[in-house]
């Protein structure tokens, strides 16, 4: 998968990624650590990249605001159940394929996620 990762992910988790052999590029590595929400999105599907991020804010920014992306894994986790979670990433990439993901909103938290279709404009 091609992944961009927003900046309130943790470092384990980017290693992790990397290790399963996704592309992963960082909003830091972009320079854009400081950059809005709706600019991180663009930036997303401007690469081609699926945005994974922490922040709540971005379920309202593409369901209330249809700002539409390349698709977002909203990742609802703490370091204390990062195992169950990323569990539940690798179901979600073994059943899902990076084409079908970029029109997906997914949260993923400990043993399960959910998925909704983003808006079409």
């Amino acid at each position: 998968m091609r992944l961009l990762i927003d900046q309130d992910i943790y470092h384990f988790t980017i290693e992790w990624f990397k290790k399963e052999g996704h592309d992963v590029i960082t909003a830091s590595e972009l320079g854009m650590s400081r950059a809005s929400d709706e600019k991180l999105l663009d930036k997303a599907k401007e690469l081609n990249r699926i945005f994974v991020t922490r922040d709540k804010d971005f379920g309202a920014l593409v369901f209330l605001k249809n700002k539409v992306s390349c698709g977002v894994i909203l990742l609802r986790s703490t370091p204390e159940d990062i195992e169950e979670t990323q569990a539940e990433l690798k179901s979600l990439f073994e059943e899902y394929e990076e084409k079908e993901l970029h029109n997906l909103f997914c949260v993923v938290e400990p043993n399960q996620y959910r998925i909704r279709h983003l808006p079409q404009v």
